[in-house]
């Protein structure tokens, strides 16, 4: 049988192993080149060459080796091929083509980690967690990340069945998505109610820290901001940099979060501005079990730092931080270089954030009473003695209940802490008033 020469495959594996390298100290650290396990790879990759029962050309067997060894270390180390590393810098500008999902692998499958909002799987329900197990008729399992990402992209205004199987349902069931361009609209806000303000961040891009300003000047200027709700349910992350702006609005200096990793350069500390955009503003952040790494970090902060009450359930738990290493001018490595951790020292990674009022997403109903009989409804009843008999009758919360039960419970929690702040500041006032006259 026909050998292939060992010293055309180990030379550029070598260069390889070179250039992926950030400096040559670190390739002294790691000791010589491993030649017993390159020499039984040279064989495997001759047997496969020669036997196979389709003829593959030298340049893709060594890609599809270098895809193999990157799914073997963790499911967020990729080989970016020319289209995977253009698709990746069009994410993090806001707009692309395809179904609008942000996915993982998990035990050879494809998980979703979170729809992005407005996009054809937001709108056909898909969620966060569900295992897409085929796309058309060809098994996920087996497929690399980037293949699954190629076969669920396309033109615009094409479709593809999905066949997708979610945690507590006991069948798969089949979806068919549209294509579409997405435009990920990352930050938007309106008012829950006069004083309480929203904003949800979608993303996390390059240019999210300016909108969030920007939404934050445009609530404060229409009136007084009482508490706010910041919505990062179903947000997958995105731009670190990003992150560390959007906690800095709501701190007053400190620590956002510090990264370590094995070389030098991938330990690093992110600080706040000392500047709380907002006052003190009482703040609630949303979260589920969709909000994944940027979206953890600044849940993890505010947590930390006792700058935000964090509602909703457990985050995703991406703690790890990849960086892109340029193999070419059209190729890349995106590999797992450090993990995330909080101000307090702790490790976001297969853990997540753990709210500090859990709150379920359910359908709620809420009961109707305005039909119920009050004193006021008695014939011949006494007049209120400040001389206003005619109630106010105000507009029923019972639509956001049921439209969004943690919105709901985030906003019922602002009011409850923005009553407690007007009381102590009337306390504290009251007794400044009773020293001095004392």
């Amino acid at each position: 049988m026909p050998r292939f020469p060992m010293t055309r495959l180990l030379a550029p594996l070598a260069a390889a192993a070179y250039l992926a390298l950030p400096a040559q100290a670190a390739l002294e650290e790691q000791g010589q080149l491993p030649l017993d396990e390159l020499r039984t790879f040279a064989d495997v990759y001759n047997q496969i060459r020669a036997g196979y029962v389709e003829d593959i050309d030298d340049s893709t067997l060594l890609e599809y080796a270098i895809q193999g060894m990157l799914m073997g270390l963790d499911p967020h180390s990729v080989y970016l091929t020319k289209d995977a590393f253009e698709g990746l810098q069009e994410v993090t500008s806001g707009e692309f083509s395809g179904l609008g999902l942000e996915v993982g692998m998990e035990d050879g499958y494809v998980k979703i980690i979170a729809p992005i909002d407005g996009s054809p799987a937001a709108r056909a329900g898909l969620q966060s967690g569900d295992v897409i197990l085929k796309l058309g008729s060809a098994p996920v399992k087996g497929m690399s990340l980037n293949e699954a990402i190629d076969k669920m992209r396309g033109p615009v205004g094409s479709e593809i069945q999905l066949t997708v199987g979610r945690p507590g349902e006991s069948q798969p069931f089949e979806v068919t998505l549209t294509r579409d361009v997405i435009k990920v609209a990352s930050v938007r806000q309106r008012w829950l109610e006069p004083g309480y303000g929203y904003i949800r961040i979608a993303q996390f891009q390059s240019a999210t820290g300016e909108d969030v300003t920007g939404a934050l000047d445009e609530l404060m200027r229409e009136q007084p901001l009482k508490g706010l709700v910041l919505d990062l349910r179903n947000n997958p992350g995105g731009v670190l940099r990003s992150s560390v702006d959007v906690a800095s609005l709501f701190m007053d200096g400190g620590q956002v979060v510090y990264t370590e990793g094995r070389l030098p350069n991938s330990d690093m500390e992110f600080e706040a501005e000392p500047d709380d955009a907002t006052a003190g503003t009482p703040l609630v952040v949303l979260i589920n079990s969709g909000s994944a790494s940027a979206s953890e970090i600044v849940a993890g902060a505010l947590q930390d730092h006792g700058r935000a009450v964090i509602m909703g359930t457990r985050s995703f738990g991406k703690g790890s931080v990849q960086t892109v290493l340029p193999i070419s001018e059209s190729r890349a490595v995106k590999l797992t270089t450090a993990l995330y951790f909080t101000p307090k020292g702790r490790s976001i990674q297969a853990e997540g954030i753990e709210p500090d009022i859990e709150v379920e997403r359910a359908r709620v109903t809420a009961y109707d009473n305005r039909r119920g009989v009050t004193e006021a409804d008695l014939s011949g009843h006494l007049d209120n003695v400040n001389g206003d008999s005619a109630r106010k009758e105000k507009k029923p919360a019972s639509s956001l209940l049921s439209r969004d039960n943690q919105l709901y419970e985030a906003l019922t929690l602002l009011k409850g802490l923005n009553v407690l702040g007007m009381r102590d500041k009337k306390t504290n006032t009251t007794g400044a008033q009773a020293q001095g006259d004392s």
